[in-house]
């Protein structure tokens, strides 16, 4: 698999585009980092690091709104292996015009577009979501 972020996000749209209540990923630092971050903003529910050793894995538990629509209605990878997007401080954009959050990877760690803009720091723009 070349883009194990990308594959994550796959997972989380195709899982609540049939409605199951969670989702199963591979684990990883930065995984876990983004799922933290989907959790704080509000578009999912938990994650939990589950396993051991080699069999570690993420468990996304998806939220729906009372209508039964996923809270993430949309997402998009913006940096992928192929071509690194990396923006300063002052070119990242807000997605869908503010309803959205953007995840970005800074030389301070992971964080949203609002959270970097607040720090003052740029760096690549890993992906989207609305």
């Amino acid at each position: 698999m070349t883009d194990p972020i990308s594959d994550m996000l796959n997972r989380i749209k195709n899982a609540q585009a049939v409605k199951h209540e969670s989702v199963e990923v591979p684990f990883s630092l930065i995984k876990m980092t983004i799922a933290q971050i989907l959790e704080q903003e509000g578009f999912v529910v938990r994650a939990e690091r589950k396993g051991r050793k080699s069999s570690r894995f993420l468990e996304v538990f998806l939220k729906y709104e009372e209508d039964g629509a996923p809270s993430i209605a949309g997402l998009r990878r913006v940096s992928k292996p192929g071509q690194r997007i990396m923006l300063p401080i002052k070119n990242i954009r807000r997605p869908k015009g503010g309803r959205g959050i953007a995840i970005i990877s800074t030389s301070l760690g992971v964080m949203t577009d609002q959270e970097a803009r607040r720090k003052g720091v740029g760096g690549e723009v890993m992906c989207e979501i609305w």
